[in-house]
């Protein structure tokens, strides 16, 4: 067991193009969205395992000597399956009763406490058992990802757990070296720190499609499709304003109205999915070549396709009054947004070329503001899963992780 406090930190992610379609078969392009959670793991020995989630509010601590007690069969069903192959199940309710039962939650706890605290607690007894004791530590987990915007908060989680934990019981490395500020994990251990961090997504969603946990496990850009990740090549890593409208979507009824206008209007609906799946495969081929030198006519091409794929996401449906208002305010400041996610509200992204200059950026954030959103300036494109040297850290990030 290591002795010294980690630090890991997980980008969110954002779709780029392909959201809805991808349901239908087609292309997802999902970016890595440089707005990370943040974990630290300090091992201790005064017998205690707690956890301290402050963007949510959780404290809550537990006995190891109890935990060890612990009759752990009934996550054999999971270690069975050996994770390093990639199988992995849904866990069973009487799995998830058991941990809720070892967790021991008030009554009157909120939902989305009981999975943060859940997700946890399975990958450290599932990680830890092979320890010959479960080891003593404390974790605090800070985000600047909102959570159930559709910006993979919980995946960013699942993959920070996996990491430390393996980590910490050295399952894997730490590649930090004495000289590096941040370091990342070789592609066998990422590959590992991904399926466990699949599992902690599972505990949180049921069954989730991996592209989440993927794309915060190994940053940049994913292409999506039928089940198949595969990562792009060196994309550049693009400047954006990520606004969240704060309108609250249900993600299950715009998929449900897609498939039923597809039904209703199939040969105008098919050929929209068609031409996103289009707009997907051409964005993948401009990063490509922007990987090089990019150029000016390239972002421009960029901008073209985020304007016809938004187009395309109101005409199944998807879009909000919301979301037509950011489009209108930036495009008065000469810039170029789409919807991403499930749409009826939830985020937008907006791309800022590189000639854009600050006051335009600044004008368009003051302005989404004063709509009542969120907004950020962030990058998308961002590494991913990375081990930190403390002082390495911005003073807030710190601040944060050490409660004050």
């Amino acid at each position: 067991m290591l002795s010294e406090v980690l630090l890991v930190s997980a980008p969110g992610k954002v779709i780029l193009h392909g959201e809805h379609a991808v349901v239908h078969g087609k292309v997802a392009l999902a970016v890595a969205l440089n707005l990370r959670t943040f974990l630290q793991l300090q091992p201790h020995s005064n017998g205690k395992v707690g956890l301290s989630l402050p963007n949510i509010g959780v404290k809550r601590d537990w006995d190891v000597a109890s935990l060890q007690l612990l009759d752990m069969s009934f996550l054999d069903e999971y270690r069975e399956e050996k994770p390093e192959q990639g199988v992995v199940t849904v866990p069973t309710p009487e799995q998830v009763e058991k941990l809720k039962e070892v967790a021991g939650f008030p009554e009157d706890c909120a939902i989305s406490e009981q999975v943060a605290v859940l997700a946890f607690l399975y990958l450290y007894l599932s990680i830890c058992q092979k320890q010959r004791a479960l080891p003593s530590l404390d974790i605090v987990v800070w985000s600047e990802l909102p959570t159930g915007a559709g910006l993979g908060s919980s995946a960013a989680y699942s993959v920070c757990l996996a990491a430390a934990l393996l980590t910490a019981c050295e399952e894997i490395p730490n590649p930090l070296r004495d000289d590096d500020h941040v370091s990342r994990w070789t592609q066998k251990d990422l590959e590992l720190i991904n399926k466990w961090a699949f599992r902690g997504e599972k505990v949180i969603h049921g069954n989730p499609s991996g592209v989440d946990n993927a794309v915060s496990t190994w940053g940049g850009a994913l292409r999506y499709q039928q089940g198949q990740i595969s990562s792009l090549k060196k994309p550049p890593a693009l400047k954006i304003l990520l606004t969240n409208t704060k309108v609250p979507r249900r993600t299950k009824a715009l998929v449900a109205g897609v498939r039923n206008r597809l039904i209703k209007f199939p040969e105008i609906v098919a050929p929209l999915l068609t031409s996103i799946n289009a707009i997907a495969l051409e964005c993948e081929r401009v990063l490509g070549e922007m990987a090089a030198d990019p150029t000016p006519e390239q972002y421009l091409v960029l901008e073209e396709l985020i304007d016809m794929n938004q187009h395309h996401l109101n005409a199944l449906g998807v879009g909000h009054a919301s979301l037509d208002q950011l489009c209108r305010v930036t495009m008065a400041h000469g810039l170029h947004s789409k919807l991403t996610g499930a749409g009826g509200g939830g985020c937008g992204i907006t791309l800022l070329k590189p000639d854009v200059e600050q006051p335009a950026v600044e004008a368009t954030k003051q302005a989404l503001t004063g709509c009542g959103f969120d907004c950020w300036e962030t990058s998308i494109g961002a590494p991913g899963v990375s081990v930190h040297l403390a002082t390495s850290l911005d003073a807030p990030i710190r601040q944060a992780l050490d409660g004050l």
